[in-house]
């Protein structure tokens, strides 16, 4: 068995593997990085990247279909599958050819295998050459997160897809049923719809986005079920079975059973830590009731020396936020003092429009009994939404009644991801809404928005109409 030291083993090369042994390669520490798979984790290649990639095929489909609205004549029928899959590969494996020179850059040591561990001081990696032993003082388990599938009698059938098995389809399905509506449930549905597969969405609550602010997410309803999408919200699922090329759903819906039928079927119910397998045992490690692993505010767990991150430590699984705790976490061991803002986390829904929020919603704020005023600017006031033709949603933020600081805000609108950094930044600096009201934005943008939001909520908003 070959035999390796080092001062601090990372268990993952996802986004907080990866950016904690770069920035612990920064800090001086020699580093060991271990990776079954490949590097850039669940997001890079089968999740945030490949999405987007192709959200921006459906969104071109989208364009082009309205040009005539623009005055150009011009149409599209379809998407060829086919090439927006290669174009996808090709945008994957750009961005993961990168994370590979900067570990070598870095003087990063990556080993390919499975890790378990041994001892708090002992990994042994099964490799393709066989098993490896990792001497190390550190480790960082930074395994990440795995589909949960619900306990559906049917649901393991070969043909029912989660999101790994949606993104490598090369052509496109007739017809679609997502069951669930949430964040991958929502872009998978707009992304298909777009592309010319008739989409279902079966969703078990009585409205899409539950833990998102309401407001929003009953807006962002009323314009994915225009785009076409069919929503069936309230609706059970009982059992899925196999007729000929087509999966059968047999659902509750409103205590009627119903039956929905596609030749493709898609589980979108979250995710869930991937803690099997890892040697946890060994160490005594403790998990909370979700299956995560329980570590502090410098990220270590229970077991001293041994540091957790993204994922696989339960709450919101946001890879940014993986980020952050990958360099928190190492920043801890090396003795820097490191914590995470939690409060200031931004979350992006990259459906068309776009959604984004950080902070409080207006539900949290009561819930809670905080004194809140709510400001709002609505993207039809907008003069570069209206340019470019995108006029749905609006911006609302929640300020503190009395001190007028920014408790939260949310923006359903084009380009919400890029402009949500304004609000978080105001949140991380409790920075109060008079000062986002009065700072001078550009003109024409779309993040006038967040500033006329701001002023509306103190009560002075220049361009929003009073009707």
């Amino acid at each position: 068995m070959n035999q390796l030291e080092t001062f601090l083993a990372v268990l993952g090369g996802g986004p907080a593997g990866y950016v904690a042994a770069i920035r612990a390669a920064q800090l001086g520490a020699s580093i060991v990085l271990i990776e079954e798979k490949e590097l850039g984790g669940v997001c890079l290649n089968q999740g945030c990247i490949p999405t987007k990639t192709f959200l921006q095929n459906s969104a071109v489909m989208s364009l082009v279909s309205k040009s005539r609205e623009y005055g150009i004549e011009n149409s599209a029928s379809r998407i060829d599958w086919s090439s927006a899959w290669f174009r996808k590969e090709r945008v994957v494996k750009s961005l993961r050819q990168g994370i590979n020179q900067l570990m070598v850059e870095n003087t990063i040591t990556v080993i390919r295998g499975k890790g378990h561990i041994v001892t708090p001081s002992k990994i042994i990696v099964m490799t393709e050459e066989g098993e490896q032993c990792i001497s190390c003082q550190k480790i960082l388990i930074a395994v990440g997160s795995e589909p949960s599938l619900p306990n559906i009698p049917g649901i393991d059938q070969e043909g029912v897809m989660t999101s790994n098995e949606a993104l490598e389809l090369t052509d496109l399905p007739e017809s679609l049923i997502i069951l669930g509506a949430g964040v991958i449930g929502l872009e998978f549905a707009e992304m298909f719809q777009q592309a010319g597969t008739k989409v279902t969405v079966i969703e078990e609550q009585d409205r899409i986005l539950y833990q998102e602010d309401q407001e929003c997410s009953e807006e962002l309803y009323k314009i994915l079920k225009r785009s076409g999408i069919v929503f069936k919200l309230g609706t059970l699922v009982q059992k899925i079975t196999k007729e000929n090329v087509n999966f059968q759903m047999t659902v509750l819906e409103k205590g009627k059973e119903a039956i929905y039928s596609a030749p493709k079927i898609l589980v979108a119910t979250g995710r869930k830590p991937r803690t099997k397998m890892l040697g946890l045992e060994n160490i005594g490690l403790n998990l909370n009731n979700n299956g995560a692993i329980q570590v502090d505010d410098t990220l270590e767990t229970t077991c001293a020396g041994i540091y957790a991150a993204g994922d696989v430590t339960g709450g919101r699984q946001l890879a940014h936020l993986a980020f952050a705790q990958g360099k928190c976490a190492v920043e801890n061991v090396l003795g820097l003092t490191s914590k995470i803002n939690n409060y200031a986390v931004p979350s992006c829904i990259y459906t068309h429009p776009e959604l984004a929020t950080v902070g409080m919603t207006e539900a949290e704020a009561i819930s809670y009994g905080i004194p809140i005023q709510v400001g709002r600017f609505f993207f039809r006031q907008n003069g570069r939404a209206l340019a470019n033709n995108q006029r749905d949603g609006f911006v609302k933020i929640m300020m503190h009644k009395d001190s007028h600081i920014i408790l939260g805000g949310q923006i359903l609108g084009e380009q919400a991801s890029e402009m949500i950094s304004e609000l978080t930044l105001a949140i991380a600096l409790q920075a109060k809404a008079e000062i986002i009201a009065d700072m001078i934005h550009p003109h024409p943008t779309l993040s006038e928005a967040v500033m006329e939001a701001c002023a509306d909520a103190v009560g002075r908003s220049i361009h929003k109409s009073r009707k």
